[in-house]
């Protein structure tokens, strides 16, 4: 069981979660490379959304209100719908949309359940890589057209050996976060920019060791966390506590020794 969630329950939705996947490649697949319809949703500034980010969460939506008329939707593009339901699923139809028009296979198709408020099962999906990263607390796998690969998260008892990663450090934090960052980054091995969610997933797929971001909304973290624990990894806030339901600051690590060594620069940064 999984937040008192009846197994047979859980595969069910975990199957049915597969096939939200499918839908939403769908609809992407067609218009990366292509003319994907690009806007801007600031006046001052920019953060872009495409046909594929609209397309995709229509699709998810449309699936989950046939299937499921009394779950309730919380989604990037399309607001919140029946938010207090037991059964909530939270969306984001591309994450890492600069990446999608930039014509690079980083973005992902993130999809959470929420049950009783709490995420139990999540996928992260790669649709022209033909990858979904699925999981919850029962264990998470990488499903691809020739099979499936259990995930498990690598040791990394230091951060001297750890391979990190955020999206952008110059945007993405304010000058305390970008100051904890540089920190942990100046002790880690390795670290790389720009992954957006798939860095999540290959936290859990064992070849990254931490992902650090700040300034997140539910629907680009509520996916991985089932994802991430399924493969025995951790996510939690700047202090090193449980994310809370809007997101906020966040870490990801494969390993708690190297979390708890980031966590040092992390929480005199933490809000």
């Amino acid at each position: 069981m999984t937040a008192l969630l009846p197994d047979a329950r859980l595969a069910e939705l975990d199957s049915f979660l597969l096939e939200l996947n499918r839908a939403a490649g769908e609809a992407i697949l067609p218009l990366f490379r292509g003319a994907h319809g690009l806007s801007n949703k600031f006046e001052v500034g920019f953060d872009p959304v495409t046909e594929a980010d609209k397309g995709a969460e229509r699709a998810i939506r449309k699936l989950i209100a046939e299937r499921h008329p009394d779950h309730g939707v919380i989604g990037e593009e399309y607001g919140e719908d029946r938010a207090d339901a037991e059964f909530v699923w939270v969306l984001d139809p591309v994450d890492g949309t600069r990446a999608f028009i930039a014509g690079l296979p980083l973005w992902t198709t993130l999809i959470g359940l929420r049950f009783q408020g709490k995420p139990v099962l999540g996928s992260i999906g790669q649709s022209f890589l033909g990858e979904v990263y699925i999981g919850h607390a029962g264990g998470s796998r990488r499903v691809t057209a020739a099979g499936e690969t259990p995930l498990k998260v690598r040791p990394c008892p230091e951060l001297t050996g750890a391979i990190i990663a955020t999206t952008d450090p110059e945007a993405c934090f304010n000058g305390a976060e970008l100051g904890a960052w540089r920190q942990v980054r100046a002790a880690a091995r390795l670290a790389r920019l720009g992954c957006d969610a798939y860095a999540y997933a290959m936290v859990a797929a064992g070849t990254m060791d931490m992902v650090i971001e700040a300034g997140l909304k539910a629907w680009d973290i509520d996916a991985a966390i089932p994802v991430v624990a399924g493969a025995g990894g951790l996510t939690t806030d700047w202090r090193g506590e449980p994310v809370g339901p809007d997101g906020g600051q966040v870490v990801i690590a494969g390993d708690r020794a190297c979390l708890d060594e980031a966590l040092v620069a992390l929480r005199r940064s933490a809000n």
